[in-house]
């Protein structure tokens, strides 16, 4: 880690401990760090005179934090621009050298990408979690979540990413990638994610969420008729897929829509565990771990 100045020992010392700070205490205890060093240190670059710009930890540390907090690679610049916590998690210091630039941090998920350590990078924490008994894959929660992209070709390329698309959601446009997810229900820990083109519909990737030991799958309306596609009619699983509002604002018996409601509250409820990992995963894909 780098060494603290007054400032950092300073901000270390205030009484109140925000949630952010509290989450990523935790993440510091049951990341099981040396192991996915050890993964990724044989191909990460050392640089010029056999050192690279960034150490390894802390590039991972922001890879992670990336994730969890649903940044883009600019908005994850001025965030460890921005917050103290950010910067400690990761062992930066303003005082310090330099830190990492948007172009930095999406070369190092490139790289994962390109030795595809990504899902290595997944397995070796969901197994850690297994063994602690904290992944349980009874009840899985999918959901998806768009990730930004820079849309302009005022680049170095001058073109956009070959791999981005546009899709829209509500009234607005957006343009990058999809990232969908698989989380236990009981733990509200991720399990499984993939990523697509923006423009994939959320149901495609069903199947590619599902660990084979799941009883229960959750999913929004936008799930509706998942049950139905060839690759997961045979699945023997309980679907509780939210109703579509046109669907219940068409129930005309009141009797019969207050259960509807209270059905429908008790699925969302369950759905809400997912609400914290895309949020934590909404930013490029959510690789963190996959």
């Amino acid at each position: 880690m780098t060494q603290l100045t007054f400032s950092d020992l300073e901000y270390g010392a205030k009484r109140k401990q925000t949630r952010r700070e509290k989450f990523l205490a935790e993440m510091e205890k049951v990341i099981p760090w040396e192991r996915l060093f050890a993964l990724i240190e044989p191909v990460y670059p050392k640089g010029k005179n056999g050192r690279p710009p960034y150490r390894l930890d802390t590039m991972l540390r922001i890879h992670f934090m990336q994730q969890w907090f649903g940044l883009s690679d600019p908005a994850m610049e001025e965030s460890l621009y921005d917050s103290d916590s950010l910067r400690q998690f990761a062992g930066l210091s303003l005082s310090h050298g330099s830190l990492p630039d948007e172009t930095t941090i999406l070369n190092f998920r490139r790289l994962l990408e390109k030795h595809q350590l990504a899902p290595r990078i997944l397995a070796g924490v969901n197994g850690l979690l297994s063994e602690k008994g904290l992944l349980l894959k009874e009840g899985t929660i999918v959901d998806a979540t768009l990730i930004s992209a820079p849309s302009s070709t005022k680049n170095k390329s001058r073109k956009r990413d070959p791999e981005m698309r546009q899709t829209k959601k509500g009234n607005n446009w957006h343009f990058g990638m999809k990232a969908h997810i698989g989380v236990d229900a009981d733990s509200g820990l991720v399990h499984t994610v993939t990523t697509t083109s923006a423009n994939e519909h959320d149901i495609t990737q069903t199947h590619a969420l599902l660990h084979g030991e799941a009883q229960d799958v959750f999913g929004d309306a936008g799930y509706t008729g998942v049950e139905k596609r060839d690759e997961l009619k045979d699945l023997d699983v309980q679907w509780h897929v939210a109703m579509k509002p046109s669907q219940k604002n068409a129930i005309q018996d009141k009797r019969l829509r207050e259960i509807v409601d209270r059905l429908e509250f008790l699925k969302s409820s369950v759905r809400a565990r997912i609400e914290r990992n895309l949020w934590m995963a909404r930013g490029k894909l959510m690789k963190m771990i996959g």
